[in-house]
């Protein structure tokens, strides 16, 4: 353990010691911030319209956190997927253009450890920045009767879907030498993932399934909603493991090479 630290506080230093994280933050928080002033202000209306047809219709009330909540972690998990390949494009990208993976591969840390540690800072900082995000959902609690039990449920959502991108992202650093280019290949990579479940309607049933089953949105919808379901876990921390299996080969093979 002692090792995977000292590999996370590294990159965790390198992170905070250079622009990266609070440009990303700044940028996420800006962005997610205005979506969720304008889902607000739409429910606002909504509101207000159903206040007005009270007298003469007998429409349950409305859900702020159907309204709100559901689609304001929706849009999240699509600005994460834009965002990610930006925070793992250097991990490894960067040590082999500095010629420092082979100072790393031939020190008495393992592939595993190092990983785990760079995994571990990206996870770290991605929580914190949801966690900032948590914040405007406590400004709504305010002013409206929010349930934070799908709340919470959705925070974990969104927590595994980065894991998910965070590990994909990875395997893409780990691929090539340019930033550039790790950030093309992770951006396409979760763009499949994203989409992949399009294609479910073009094909067989038993491809259909297969492919429904790999689609991110299909796992993440019942999390928003406050549905916690086991099968949905287990596929974003497989999906997860998944990858990170698949950089430890692409680090050995080179071990190998050399």
């Amino acid at each position: 353990m002692g090792n995977i630290a000292a590999i996370f506080w590294k990159e965790m230093r390198s992170y905070f010691g250079s622009p990266i994280a609070y440009v990303m933050a700044g940028v996420f928080l800006l962005f997610t911030g205005y979506i969720f002033q304008n889902l607000v202000l739409d429910f606002h209306q909504l509101c207000r319209y159903y206040a007005k047809q009270a007298s003469t219709s007998n429409s349950p009330p409305l859900n702020v956190n159907e309204m709100v909540v559901v689609h304001f972690y929706g849009v999240q998990a699509f600005v994460w997927m834009m965002v990610t390949p930006m925070l793992t494009m250097r991990l490894y990208a960067e040590e082999k253009r500095n010629g420092t993976l082979e100072l790393l591969m031939t020190s008495p840390l393992t592939t595993w450890q190092t990983l785990l540690g760079k995994f571990g800072a990206c996870l770290t900082l991605y929580a914190i920045t949801e966690a900032a995000a948590l914040s405007l959902l406590w400004l709504l609690s305010m002013h409206a009767t929010l349930e934070w039990g799908p709340v919470f449920s959705a925070y974990l959502g969104i927590f595994l879907v980065g894991a998910t991108f965070i590990s994909a992202g990875i395997l893409a650093s780990s691929l090539t030498e340019n930033q550039i280019v790790a950030v093309v290949l992770s951006f396409f990579l979760l763009m499949l993932l994203w989409l992949i479940h399009w294609s479910s309607t073009f094909t067989t049933p038993v491809v259909a399934a297969v492919l429904r089953y790999l689609s991110i949105l299909a796992h993440m919808g019942d999390m928003t909603r406050g549905v916690i379901d086991t099968n949905d876990v287990v596929f974003f921390l497989s999906m997860a493991t998944f990858f990170l299996f698949l950089t430890h080969t692409v680090i050995e093979s080179r071990r190998w090479r050399q």
